[in-house]
């Protein structure tokens, strides 16, 4: 009989993580809870530290590094359950972290992902970057959070603690219906690595269901473990998957506005990058376009059914002109009635 609720984590010569933070996630399991950890052909011993030390723990291998999104949907085929728990393999869990999450996907069938609340593991009382209190994104296609605005990360004083729905749940600790994330067939591994999970919230929320944050539970979140953030392949990545998730997601009417828009912002930031003395993170940039340009008669054959107005949770509007021109530092600083319903 399948588990009802599988937790999977996915691995890649994290080793150090496995060591620190898997003892919490057994120690504040769930009764019926199964735990997988899917293993990117790491070559730092993580999966003879499992066998060795965590017999409660099922180990998927994979053949090779697929990256988070491949990772993923190669491992989570051999699993099944109703709910997915996919759990970055740094997180430090608190007691009684599972309940309130499955409690209200449990009475609430039009909500296909949630995630809790994610504070930093290095700064508890600071929301966490990769997540904060639950995603959003701008019209330009700019992700922020609540909780953070670009590198401004707020102190967590309860501000952002009720249940509301969001545009975005992190990766880092995303709660998901099994059906639904085949539903929209996972993750797209096109994207290897970054915004994935944005990419897949977008798809789910085109096809009518809702993402909500539940931030009565409390999870803390390294980051930053597998890309440093001045990495040059973060860089690419970035730049790179936000360009592909507009162009698969976007209302035909907006995407040609959005792109150019984009490519001229795009650029400023490359030239930002040199002037700084960040020539590995300049160019990659440029070989974020080289890919998005050999790549965009698949990209768009990826549009699929969508709808012609804007989904939910979209800030209507400049996040980069609110936060560097007007100064706006907190998210509770922005304008409701600027979000699309």
């Amino acid at each position: 009989m399948p588990a009802r609720i599988a937790i999977a984590i996915l691995n890649w010569n994290g080793k150090e993580f496995l060591v620190k933070f898997l003892p919490s996630l057994v120690q504040f399991g769930k009764l019926g809870v199964e735990i997988y950890v899917i293993d990117n052909a790491s070559s730092d011993g993580s999966v003879d530290f499992l066998r060795e030390n965590f017999k409660e723990v099922n180990i998927i291998e994979n053949s090779e590094n697929y990256g988070f999104a491949g990772g993923y949907n190669h491992g989570l085929k051999y699993i099944d359950a109703e709910y997915y728990i996919i759990l970055n393999s740094d997180i430090q869990l608190t007691e009684g972290w599972i309940d309130p999450m499955v409690e209200y996907l449990d009475g609430h069938a039009e909500v296909a992902a949630c995630q809790p609340k994610i504070r930093s593991y290095d700064e508890p009382e600071r929301f966490e970057y990769a997540g904060a209190s639950g995603g959003y994104i701008d019209f330009w296609g700019y992700p922020f959070c609540r909780g953070r605005l670009f590198q401004a990360i707020e102190k967590d004083y309860g501000q952002y603690d009720d249940i509301t729905e969001i545009f975005w749940a992190s990766g880092a600790c995303l709660f998901i219906r099994k059906d639904c994330f085949w539903e929209v067939g996972g993750f797209d591994e096109d994207f290897f690595a970054h915004m994935e999970e944005i990419d897949l919230c977008w798809r789910l929320k085109n096809k009518g269901y809702k993402i909500v944050v539940i931030p009565q539970s409390v999870v803390f979140h390294v980051g930053g473990g597998t890309l440093p953030k001045k990495s040059w392949r973060k860089t690419f990545f970035n730049m790179r998957n936000n360009a592909l998730m507009l162009i698969k997601n976007l209302p035909k009417k907006w995407l040609p506005i959005v792109l150019f828009a984009r490519l001229f912002l795009d650029f400023a930031a490359a030239l930002k990058f040199l002037v700084d003395g960040g020539f590995k993170n300049f160019w990659a940039v440029f070989k974020a376009y080289f890919s998005l340009i050999r790549s965009f008669g698949r990209t768009m054959s990826k549009r699929e059914n969508l709808p012609s107005r804007q989904v939910s949770g979209i800030y209507r509007g400049s996040i980069v002109w609110s936060y560097y021109i007007r100064g706006k530092r907190y998210f509770n600083s922005l304008k409701p009635q600027k979000f699309s319903k």
